[in-house]
Order: structure tokens, then C-alpha cells, then sequence
């Protein structure tokens, strides 16, 4: 079952002597439009042999937020089930993070709508999938307006460009996705991050759990 996924990374928390919800938390990123059946509606969980409407969906990761110490979702739905992104963000969003990636894209257009519509709380923000530094800097701040989080995030095929760690600094975004410290194209985010610590100096502040509105689980 899906849920080995969670059992074994916990296992795994506890092994390096840390305490899972207290030390480390878990962010998930089960990319939903990966397994939404658009025409009929459903999602398909092959592993489980279940098909879920969108509401048993939000239910089915309410579960795994009671269960679990996960602080953040990403994409739990699919791109396009705007109203099961808003019950989701009425159920969730006083509790975890609810970021929006394939449902946002970093337009500002689609982070406006999201905001009305209390479609979700925070935004993986991909420079390259918008295009322009502007776009992405005017999708932030709509964010950070509307007392979201904005997370930056590489990309599957990345570079040692270090771009992103300047602008989740610049940009005061608190938090940022760029994988386990390992191959090279990762490293280089975390060296470019020490890097700006030192400059920074005493200005520099760790956000800890305060980076995440909710905070800890």
C-alpha cells in the first residue's frame, strides 16, 4: 500500500535518531493529475485497487494528516478539480500546507484565482515554467499579499545554476525544494545558500518551523 512509502521514511527518521514530527516532518508530493481520470472524475490508486471521487480524495489525505506528521501537500489533486482544491484548503488549510504546483504554474493569473477562490495556501514556484523573472517575482508577492507561502523549487532536468537559492533569499520565501544533497546540480542550491549565510552574516535567520504558517504538527 501507499502508506509503506510514509512507514519506511519514518522508520528511517527514527533510525538516524531523530523524532519524526518533532525534529523532521513530511512534505508530499503525490502529483494527483498523474492518476485523475479526467473524463470520469476519479482517482485511480492502483496500489490500494480503489478509484476515489474528489471528496473521498480530501478525506483520504485528511486520514493521512491525523496518521502522519506531514506538515505540507503538493498537488494532492489534479490540476484542474478546482473544487476539491477548495474543500481541501477547508479541511486542511488551517493545518498543513497546501502548495499548488501543476494547479498554479507559477502565472499569476491562475495565483490570483486561487487566492479568491480559497483554492489552496502556498505556491511552488518554478522560474523556468513561466519564463520570466518578473512573472515569478509578481507571482511571489501576490502570495506573500495574501499571507501564502511561497516555496522555489528546481526542476527534473537541472543544472548547477544556483539561480534559485538566490531568490528564495532575495525573495524572503523561507523554504526551498531542491532534492536530498546529493549529485552535483543539487549541492551547488545548498553551497550557493552557505554562501549567502556567510555574507549575510549576523542578518542571516534560520525560519525553522516559523517558514510554514501553520508551523509544527
Amino acid at each position: 500500500a501507499n502508506a509503506e512509502a510514509v512507514e519506511i521514511i519514518l522508520e528511517a527518521i527514527a533510525n538516524a535518531g531523530y523524532k519524526a514530527g518533532e525534529q523532521v516532518a513530511l512534505a508530499l508530493d503525490p502529483a494527483a493529475s498523474e492518476f485523475y481520470d479526467e473524463e470520469a472524475g476519479r482517482y485511480h490508486l492502483r496500489r490500494e485497487g480503489v478509484e476515489l471521487s474528489g471528496e473521498e480524495m480530501v478525506a483520504f489525505w485528511k486520514s493521512w494528516v491525523d496518521q502522519y506528521p506531514i506538515i505540507s501537500i503538493e498537488d494532492g489533486l489534479a490540476q484542474d478539480d478546482w473544487e476539491s482544491w477548495q474543500l481541501m484548503t477547508k479541511e486542511l488549510g488551517g493545518r498543513i500546507q497546501i502548495v499548488g504546483d501543476d494547479l498554479l504554474v507559477t502565472n499569476p493569473e491562475r495565483v490570483r484565482k486561487a487566492i479568491d477562490e480559497l483554492a489552496c495556501n502556498a505556491l511552488l514556484v518554478k522560474l523556468n515554467q513561466i519564463g520570466t523573472l518578473t512573472e515569478t517575482i509578481e507571482a511571489v508577492e501576490l502570495c506573500q499579499r495574501s499571507g501564502w507561502r511561497a516555496v522555489t523549487s528546481h526542476r527534473s532536468g537541472e543544472t548547477e545554476d544556483t539561480t534559485i537559492a538566490d531568490l528564495a533569499v532575495g525573495l524572503n520565501m523561507g523554504q526551498i525544494k531542491t532534492g536530498a544533497p546529493a549529485r552535483s546540480d543539487r549541492v551547488a542550491k545548498y553551497n550557493q545558500l552557505m554562501r549567502i549565510e556567510e555574507e549575510l552574516d549576523q542578518s542571516a535567520t534560520y525560519a525553522g518551523w516559523s517558514a510554514i504558517k501553520q508551523g509544527k504538527p
